[in-house]
């Protein structure tokens, strides 16, 4: 069974940051996001129930950092991690890698998004 190089999302142009859109590649139903002016794509199947993940809300990625021993972690939000939380239980992925944020062993697929001609894609290989 080969898998499509290239599926058609639609005009960059059209495309407004917090803009989803569902698109179909190979069969799997995917997420694709526009954060910030990047573009994410992920499979929208949350790893816990199957829930619609490229529903959920986008966010930061917390991070923290020992100071010392005995002080409070220092936290704060990552500019750079957007993360989406699946609305139906709350998993959260990253959405430059697909890691879920509790375990980095569980992986929700991603793919590469690319504009050409004013147009994007989401890249099914």
């Amino acid at each position: 069974m080969s898998t499509p190089e290239r599926v058609k999302v639609k005009p960059d142009a059209t495309f407004d940051d917090g803009d989803r859109e569902l698109v179909e590649v190979d069969g799997v139903e995917v997420g694709v996001l526009r954060i910030d002016g990047e573009y994410y794509a992920v499979r929208n199947r949350c790893l816990h129930d199957c829930g619609p993940v490229a529903d959920g809300a986008v966010g930061r990625k917390l991070v923290g950092e020992f100071v010392e021993p005995g002080k409070r972690i220092e936290k704060k939000y990552a500019d750079d991690e957007p993360i989406i939380s699946c609305p139906w239980h709350g998993w959260s992925y990253d959405l430059s890698s697909g890691e879920q944020l509790a375990d980095d062993d569980l992986i929700l697929p991603t793919y590469d998004v690319i504009v050409e001609d004013g147009v994007v894609y989401v890249d099914g290989r």
